[in-house]
């Protein structure tokens, strides 16, 4: 059989997405693992099936690229609105896309209201927001086996990792991440860290990780290290994440519009006692059909 995918990114976080509102298609975590790989596949930080949903406009389904499943994915589910609205499967701004943390709402932003240079062909989307819904905190919800503090947060709690001591912020955007905050992400060792953290006992479904800098109350640079895939060049939860941190931790302002700085990009992310939304570019990078998958 031939498997057409289209290929999109938002922010530099890549993924290889596959059509199935009509069809139903058996994705095996070996086929997943081998789309992926950049050197004897398609290449990609993971899969993502755009299903049938009876509750919103679509489902996703993402798996990273050792083919593990995820619950959410902030830079996809805005690729996810783009291939929804560009093939007309949802003629309005607003729709609604299933996730296994729940229904995430989305807003199409033309290039005047996003600030951003329109590089899609006219009529195609190309900036989209995101409404991630509320941060969760609750140590248990996370998961982290750790307790929580007077607030019931875990909030710059230092823990010895791979023999050193970290201030750790816990946050879960429907996935579990750790915010470590730090004086020169750029020449933080990621690649060394992330994987301590991501394989700690203290994090039962493992953890995504994210080293932020400082650079002012309304801007972050930020690295991550995302549990089933490394180091990514951007993931939209890890900024919501470190935003969230920010914010507990008197870095940044509640309310306020954030910029993340990633590797692949920036986000601007807005945390407030209702929601935390992201915004953020979403491109088509190219179709293709896999033959006899």
């Amino acid at each position: 059989m031939d498997l057409k995918f289209t290929k999109m990114q938002g922010c530099g976080n890549d993924y290889i997405y596959i059509d199935c509102l009509r069809s139903e298609i058996e994705m095996p975590k070996e086929l997943i693992i081998k789309l992926c790989d950049r050197n004897f596949g398609i290449g990609g930080d993971g899969v993502v099936l755009i299903l049938p949903s009876q509750i919103a406009d679509a489902k996703m389904s993402m798996f990273n690229l050792d083919g593990s499943e995820g619950k959410m994915c902030g830079n996809a589910i805005r690729c996810v609105a783009k291939y929804l609205h560009d093939n007309k499967h949802v003629q309005s701004p607003h729709m609604c896309i299933e996730t296994l943390s729940g229904v995430k709402t989305l807003e199409i932003l033309s290039p005047s209201e996003a600030k951003a240079t329109q590089t899609s062909p006219i009529g195609s989307a190309s900036y989209v927001k995101v409404d991630m819904g509320k941060a969760i905190l609750n140590p248990p919800d996370i998961p982290v086996n750790l307790s929580g503090d007077a607030n019931g947060a875990v909030v710059a709690r230092p823990v010895e990792i791979g023999g050193r001591t970290y201030h750790m912020t816990c946050v879960s955007m429907g996935n579990p991440h750790a915010v470590i905050f730090c004086d020169n992400v750029e020449k933080f060792a990621v690649s060394e860290i992330g994987p301590l953290f991501e394989n700690s006992e203290l994090f039962p479904d493992k953890v995504n990780t994210e080293f932020a800098e400082v650079v002012s109350r309304t801007h972050l640079k930020m690295r991550v290290w995302e549990r089933g895939s490394g180091e990514t060049l951007a993931c939209g939860t890890g900024a919501c994440a470190a935003v969230v941190a920010a914010v507990l931790n008197g870095y940044c302002d509640k309310g306020e519009d954030v910029k993340v700085s990633l590797k692949g990009g920036e986000l601007s992310i807005n945390y407030s006692d209702n929601a935390v939304t992201m915004s953020g570019d979403c491109m088509k990078v190219f179709s293709g059909v896999v033959d006899e998958y």
